[in-house]
């Protein structure tokens, strides 16, 4: 069944969503609730939301609004109805009873619950109307959340369950995992159950929360908030009220009942108001002392707050096995939880779903985990789980697992997916080469090189790799959350404390002829982002010949943030593409004076529609919807490309000095007003001399090598100059900028 037109009832946070990825998707859709002027609200929210719902705010109007007294007939013209009530089951049947006298035969009609079960929900359903009827559970922020779960049951007609999930990711871009009617589904019932356990140990093993948070999170592949920092973003009363769904709908005998007795603390924080970052705050809170605001963490057994600490594991890269192996509370912690995690997982097959790559996918896409359970398993090894594991009774998968000892246990990954993606290529590929930061991989005719630092930021190793990979066509690819967040400020700032500079202009220019040997090497290169793509990250992007980006990038050169500029090449590119448009072919400074305002003001793009007007991409740029689609357009790129022939190096006419004076012009206006200070006006002088070509004129043609060579001269005057060390020190240890 094709679907052309979609209803959405209820417009709250999840409605809104749903609603914005099908206007994303250039889907009509009509959001509905109680009044017009709720909807319309909501509406609004849309288009203002921060971070952007919308891919392209123009589309805004492919959301009609309405409400459920006089304009239900609508309803009657979808070809699917979702509906996005609050979670009160009369409220939901009410709803049905109407959307099933209204719509159209054949009609897909689906709920948006994250904990009602469907035999619940369809209980007042004739058979031939529950055909139709399932659950499509989406995570929130729907745009940038990749799961879906959709759930169905016995009386489905799967041939339509199947058309949805075709529907949902091919585009709106979802992973679409089909699962059965249990409570929780897939994600959320894993999700929530590693939460407890990493709750109730840390009270059990008496570890500060900050202690937690620090295993919880990126040594064990987790996003940095850990447990109770997330369920501070959640929202403490929201979370005792899923658990209390969860009590309520399992049987008594499931592990998940021993992790979700109520915490007296829990009871008392929501009591007095504490619940979350929508509150007073949580197991965390902002204090302000003499005037500064700072970060306070509860004490478990006291419930007094006491200044936060910052607890360093000295583990950057995501190592189960030594993280589980270390003598002291950290390991133990790990090593209970993930422990765990794994035995509850496993005992959910085949009962949940009989493909337990499913599970893994789930917590991959719904909450962001690097690993799923299985693989963590996988990672740890089979022998080694054993050797070290305490019973697991009537778990029938770990039971088979420890009589096979089968180390190749796990096969295929991404099963709920047709789409030839990372995952399922890499184990079948040959491993080229590896070192501390990207890895090399060979898949037939071409190379991939995945970076693998920390939010994939660029290094000596990271460029070694880009290097040594050309001698094939090339796929600059990965499956972590960034692309890169540029060059590795910590790997800078540790040759500048010790005042090597040497060594940074060292790595800079080695940056520099990476970059130029990626855009004229003799075989084609792809990159394909998705997440952060900024400075250094960018440049690596913007020195392919080809570039196949996912919807959801962050895109820019940041550099002026921290008091550097681009150095990579970034001004370079940013100017040629610039001097290409048609304003810059009737003015010579047009181009420069737009490269200013970009890369000074530090701008970003939150989609590749966002992205085309700054020239961070190019109309001929792919876009995708579907993150999983960006290898195999990645490919068809190089099949497209095998007679590729390297572009024409670039030549560059500046002005000089007349324009370097129009841009301290802007530089002193702005300072004039106190958007900048005295640093930002040092910076900006800096980048006015690269983009104005330092000491040139008019007549004087520039190559690539001249601008390289600014932007390394100006780069390493500032990296030396101590207000940019204060930038770069203060973002690296508050995650914000400095103003100096």
């Amino acid at each position: 069944m094709e679907i052309k037109k979609v209803v959405v009832i209820g417009s709250g946070t999840m409605g809104s969503g749903i609603a914005a990825q099908l206007c994303n998707a250039n889907i009509p859709v009509t959001l509905l609730d109680l009044k017009t002027e709720i909807s319309q609200k909501a509406k609004d929210r849309i288009f203002k939301s921060r971070p952007p719902l919308l891919i392209d705010k123009s589309n805004i109007d492919n959301i009609k609004v309405g409400n459920i007294s006089d304009d239900f007939n609508i309803v009657g013209e979808a070809d699917w109805i979702v509906e996005a009530v609050v979670e009160r089951i009369d409220i939901k049947h009410n709803i049905y009873d109407k959307i099933f006298k209204s719509r159209k035969e054949g009609a897909i009609v689906s709920s948006n619950t994250s904990s009602i079960p469907i035999k619940v929900l369809s209980q007042n359903l004739t058979e031939e109307q529950k055909k139709d009827f399932c659950i499509t559970h989406f995570f929130n922020p729907v745009r940038y959340m990749g799961l879906l779960e959709i759930v169905k049951n016995e009386n489905n007609d799967l041939n339509k369950i199947n058309s949805l999930k075709v529907f949902c990711e091919n585009l709106l871009g979802k992973g679409a995992i089909i699962c059965n009617d249990t409570p929780g589904f897939l994600g959320n019932r894993v999700g929530v159950y590693a939460m407890q356990v990493a709750m109730t140990e840390a009270f059990k093993m008496k570890l500060s929360i900050e202690e937690a948070d620090a295993v919880f999170g990126r040594p064990m592949g987790i996003p940095k908030t850990g447990v109770f920092g997330l369920y501070d973003l959640i929202g403490i009363d929201l979370m005792a009220d899923v658990l209390k769904s969860f009590i309520k709908e399992l049987p008594q005998n499931d592990e998940f009942q021993i992790v979700a007795k109520e915490i007296p603390l829990i009871k008392k924080l929501i009591e007095s108001g504490y619940t979350g970052r929508k509150g007073k705050g949580g197991f965390y809170r902002m204090n302000k002392t003499d005037g500064k605001k700072i970060l306070e963490a509860i004490n478990l057994e006291t419930g007094n707050y006491s200044v936060s600490k910052k607890i360093d594991l000295k583990l950057d890269k995501v190592d189960l096995k030594t993280l589980i192996n270390r003598k002291d509370k950290y390991g133990e912690y790990a090593w209970s939880v993930i422990s765990k995690i794994i035995k509850y997982a496993s005992s959910l097959v085949p009962g949940i779903t009989d493909k337990f790559n499913d599970i893994d996918e789930a917590m991959r896409l719904g909450f962001n985990w690097v690993k799923g359970p299985f693989e963590m398993l996988k990672e740890i090894g089979v022998k080694n789980f054993f050797e070290k594991v305490d019973s697991f009774e009537n778990n029938k998968f770990l039971e088979n697992l420890s009589k096979k000892k089968d180390e190749n246990f796990y096969g295929e990954r991404q099963l709920y997916t047709n789409i030839e993606t990372v995952g399922k290529i890499k184990p079948k590929a040959i491993k080229v080469d590896k070192n501390n930061s990207a890895e090399i991989y060979r898949f037939k005719d071409f190379n991939i090189v995945e970076f693998t630092t920390k939010a994939n930021t660029l290094d000596y190793e990271s460029m070694d790799s880009l290097k040594k990979a050309t001698d094939k066509p090339l796929i600059i690819i990965n499956e972590s959350m960034q692309f890169s967040a540029g060059v590795n400020l910590t790997y800078t700032m540790d040759f500048a404390d010790k005042g090597d500079f040497k060594s940074i202009e060292k790595f800079i220019k080695y940056f520099q002829e990476t970059c130029k040997h990626l855009k004229y090497s003799k075989y084609p290169v792809v990159s394909a982002p998705s997440g952060l793509t900024l400075g250094g990250g960018f440049e690596v992007l913007v020195q392919s010949n080809f570039v196949a980006s996912h919807t959801n990038i962050v895109v820019g050169l940041v550099e002026t943030i921290v008091g550097l500029v681009p150095a990579g090449g970034g001004c370079k590119e940013m100017l040629w593409r610039w001097f290409q448009s048609d304003e810059a072919k009737k003015d010579p400074d047009y181009a420069p004076l737009k490269v200013f305002e970009i890369i000074g003001y530090a701008k970003t793009a939150t989609s590749p529609t966002e992205a085309e007007p700054l020239k961070y991409l190019r109309p001929e740029d792919e876009k995708i919807m579907n993150r999983n689609s960006l290898l195999s357009v990645s490919k068809k790129i190089l099949e497209k490309n095998k007679n590729f022939v390297p572009p024409k190096e670039c030549e560059f006419n500046l002005s000089g000095k007349p324009l370097k004076e129009k841009m301290i012009k802007v530089l002193e206006k702005l300072y004039n007003e106190k958007v900048i200070l005295d640093h930002g006006v040092e910076v900006g002088k800096e980048l006015a001399n690269v983009l104005s070509g330092g000491e040139t004129s008019i007549d004087k043609t520039l190559t690539e090598k001249d601008l390289y060579q600014l932007e390394l001269n100006s780069f390493m005057k500032l990296i030396e100059n101590q207000k940019t060390q204060d930038r770069i020190r203060h973002t690296l240890s508050s995650g914000k900028p400095l103003v100096n």
